[in-house]
């Protein structure tokens, strides 16, 4: 029976996935759900892409290991999300653009794009097949079937709804495994686990004094979780993107402020029910275990099967939202960019490379920086900018190649899934090196005038090389190298921004102009 409810819960996915086929009729609305979304859906899709099988298995298998402070892990999410929400996303939403990539450009003028998008598709696919390897597990246990098959069925399935109306899919498929999730997690899952356990208060006072306090990891291990996941959620391409998705600053803000208040809970609730599990299920000895172990042990098949989708839901929500932000990433600010050039340069016959980038401007598909580090939004001539427009669009229907990136970069996706033999460590690896290389020029961007595209270099390739070496030296889970590569980062970014000349004050004006649209 609790199979047959997942089978149902798969199905309708796909089906959402065709409804968004048909409310996807352009660019804006395959990769940034048309700008328009309101505050419900906002907060439903937000709240999904953010947690995913760590805040969901990981975060059960935390608070049976480490009691209440397991919560930090989702907890760090919830407060990123936040952050993000009051301080920065109504001038992200302004910029109307599609990565976070070309707001560096915006900003700074070329040179960034390629470094800064490289780091960002890599990230995107680390998460993507961390999500895909959990939600793998779970087809395992349900349907008996090998890693090879429960990869490629359940990663087919996040392909196909996503592949056919692009961020109009996902974000119906997100707001339906919101709410799945909400019904699951906390209406079903944590009051039938509490009750199990003899209920929240003998749950407290039968455990230790370090499984019941909310510090009991230690706060070295709070910061560290808040340094990678905090910081990192504020700058990830698969939020920024969703960020876009927003019909006005207003929703932006209190909409995302509402997402991160939901995943504070999000995280209590995972943290209580991995602490009653301990009564439950004693003496499983991994962690990631605990979910489905305590689901079986308290549950009717038919509730089962419920909190089972509620997971997959959970799981299937982030992989598709970072499938998404890769494939994006990937167009614009990689492959899409340097084609445009070539063609530019074959068209003039200079070979000097005065092509404008392409992709930065989603509203004429001409990049507001040219060759020269000028600004050319408001001054480029109408006969360059018609020639950009018609290179872009010899490539075919703007829908169809996105679609191509996205089922290119999803089979990527399955054969990580497949091989890597440890997502956890590859998943390390992508939050440090985004949080070590992009979040000082990020937020420099945002909040200091005198930043540089220098300094936003020597930032990038300081902070992301401190982070390799410190990995390579003290290995991969070594605290330092998160703290060591953004204190490089900080040093480069200012160094390199203060010995080099001011930002041209045409790019600047450009800026603004975007943020007083």
């Amino acid at each position: 029976m609790d199979s047959l409810v997942v089978i149902i819960y798969l199905a309708a996915m796909v089906g959402f996935g065709i409804w968004g086929r048909f409310k996807a009729k352009n660019q804006d609305d395959f990769l940034v759900a048309g700008r328009r979304l309101g505050g419900l859906l906002y907060t439903g899709t937000m709240s999904a892409v953010v947690l995913g099988g760590a805040s969901t298995i990981g975060g059960v298998g935390l608070g049976y290991t480490a009691g209440l402070s397991g919560m930090w892990l989702v907890l760090s999410i919830g407060l990123g999300i936040i952050a993000l929400s009051l301080l920065f996303a109504p001038r992200i939403q302004k910029l109307e653009i599609y990565t976070v990539s070309q707001m560096l450009e915006l900003r700074y003028g070329k040179g960034s794009r390629f470094i800064s998008g490289a780091i960002m598709t890599a990230y995107g696919l680390m998460i993507s097949t961390t999500s895909t390897v959990a939600y793998a597990t779970v087809f395992h246990a349900l349907f008996d079937l090998n890693k090879f098959w429960s990869v490629l069925i359940g990663g087919g399935i996040v392909i196909l709804y996503s592949m056919l109306g692009g961020m109009w899919s996902i974000t119906l498929t997100d707001f339906v495994q919101f709410l799945i999730q909400t019904v699951g997690i906390f209406l079903i899952m944590l009051p039938i686990v509490l009750s199990k356990s003899g209920g929240l208060g003998d749950l407290f006072a039968s455990l230790p004094a370090s499984q019941t306090s909310p510090v009991g990891i230690g706060w070295q291990a709070v910061l560290g979780y808040i340094l990678i996941y905090t910081l990192g959620l504020l700058i990830g391409q698969d939020i920024w993107q969703r960020v876009f998705t927003a019909r006005s600053p207003g929703v932006a803000r209190w909409g995302g402020f509402s997402a991160g208040v939901y995943c504070l809970l999000y995280a209590a609730a995972g943290a209580l029910i991995g602490m009653a599990a301990t009564k439950i299920v004693p003496g499983i000895e991994v962690p990631d275990d605990v979910f489905v172990a305590v689901v079986d042990a308290s549950m009717s098949p038919v509730l089962a099967g419920l909190v089972l989708a509620a997971a997959l839901a959970a799981m299937m929500s982030t992989a598709s939202g970072s499938l998404m932000a890769a494939s994006t990433v990937c167009r614009q600010d990689i492959v899409e960019p340097i084609l445009a050039r070539t063609d530019m340069t074959s068209v003039d016959g200079s070979g000097a490379g005065n092509a404008a980038s392409v992709g930065t401007d989603p509203a004429d598909g001409v990049g507001s920086v040219d060759g020269s580090g000028g600004a050319t939004s408001a001054s480029a001539s109408g006969a360059k900018s018609t020639l950009v427009k018609s290179l872009v669009r010899e490539t075919g229907d703007e829908i169809r190649d996105s679609r191509i990136y996205l089922i290119g970069l999803g089979i990527v996706t399955l054969v990580l899934a497949m091989i890597m033999p440890s997502v956890v460590e590859a998943l390390t690896v992508a939050y440090n090196l985004l949080v070590a290389g992009l979040f000082i020029p990020i937020l420099g961007g945002l909040v200091f005038k005198r930043g540089t595209i220098v300094g936003v270099m020597a930032g990038m390739i300081l902070g992301a090389v401190t982070t390799v070496v410190v990995m390579i030296v003290s290995g991969i889970y070594a605290e330092s190298a998160i703290y060591l590569g953004l204190i490089a980062s900080l040093l480069g970014y200012l160094i390199g921004s203060f010995v080099s000349k001011p930002t041209s004050p045409e790019i600047i004006a450009a800026w603004k102009e975007r943020l007083n649209r």
